[in-house]
């Protein structure tokens, strides 16, 4: 097995730091929610191979708590049912153990956190974007733009079926969000499944009778979408996503969609293609931290 060098690492994050300091903007976060959004592109671009990048999907640092507060502001919100919009939104959230080698590690605990903290915490713990956390809760509830009671039960759609009732075992905000990213990251650690890398066989709606087709997914990101919500979009929702048919099922595409609206092009990557996988998250793993001198794992001296 291959080691990498301290000094490889250095030279390789002077690199990056220099092509994203000169070629690839960061997106601002701002408070104008209609400046805020983006131009959603065609349908005709959706890829249901490569529907968001690896790095763009495990990037757990892409947002600070702060940004991700600034972010919720920003939203237009009309709660319901007396609830309180998700920037105002706080929890007690009990400290989770870490759940084992290359998976969430520990998630602190904390009395009234605030939903952005948890957002945050929860991405860092098990290796997810907050962006792809925060696109997730607007798919499935709406909860940054129509929260309710209900929907904060059922924040992530976390056990709830598409043919059945949700099981209230896995209700509350933080046990939604907590465990849809746990189940991200069970997805990557385990990636033999239904829907992996691949060709498959991928259907429309639940109901078998509205037909399948083949896709070729081409990144650990989209089969975790598929794992999660396993259809994709036909053609008459693709056509008219406020539309479509008794055949249309809209999980993957609007990820899709609101990703493009509040943050860009889910498919970005900051790094081309040359730079080594893991620093690209390809797989959904960074690259291994540099063993300290001395250790075992290090390098000896005047070796490379």
């Amino acid at each position: 097995m291959r080691t990498t060098s301290p000094a490889w690492i250095a030279a390789l994050a002077a690199s990056a730091a220099l092509l994203l300091a000169g070629c690839v903007p960061t997106p601002g976060i701002e408070r104008d929610p209609t400046s805020a959004d983006r131009r959603i592109p065609s349908t005709e671009r959706f890829d249901p191979g490569f529907i968001v990048s690896d790095e763009a999907f495990y990037d757990s640092a892409a947002m600070t708590v702060r940004d991700i507060q600034i972010f919720l502001e920003a939203r237009e919100c009309r709660p319901a049912d007396g609830v309180p919009c998700l920037a105002d939104y706080t929890e007690d959230v009990e400290p989770v153990p870490a759940a084992g080698p290359r998976h969430c590690t520990a998630l602190r605990g904390g009395e009234s956190l605030a939903a952005s903290r948890i957002i945050s915490d929860v991405a860092a713990a098990c290796g997810v974007s907050p962006r792809a956390l925060l696109v997730l809760l607007q798919k499935e509830q709406s909860l940054l733009t129509r929260p309710t009671a209900r929907g904060y039960e059922r924040a992530t759609g976390y056990g709830c079926p598409d043919t059945a009732d949700c099981d209230a075992r896995y209700f509350g905000f933080v046990n939604q969000v907590y465990r849809a990213a746990w189940q991200f990251r069970q997805y990557t650690a385990e990636p033999e499944r239904t829907f992996m890398v691949g060709t498959v066989e991928v259907g429309f709606h639940p109901d078998a009778a509205c037909g399948a087709s083949t896709v070729r997914i081409r990144n650990q990101a989209t089969a975790n979408l598929y794992n999660y919500t396993p259809y994709q979009p036909n053609e008459s929702v693709l056509a008219d996503p406020s539309g479509g048919d008794d055949c249309s099922a809209y999980g993957n595409l609007n990820f899709w969609r609101i990703w493009h609206r509040w943050f860009g092009d889910p498919q970005e990557e900051r790094l081309p293609a040359y730079f080594p996988p893991c620093s690209r998250l390809v797989g959904g793993y960074p690259c291994p931290a540099p063993a300290p001198p001395g250790s075992a794992l290090a390098p000896a001296q005047g070796l490379p």
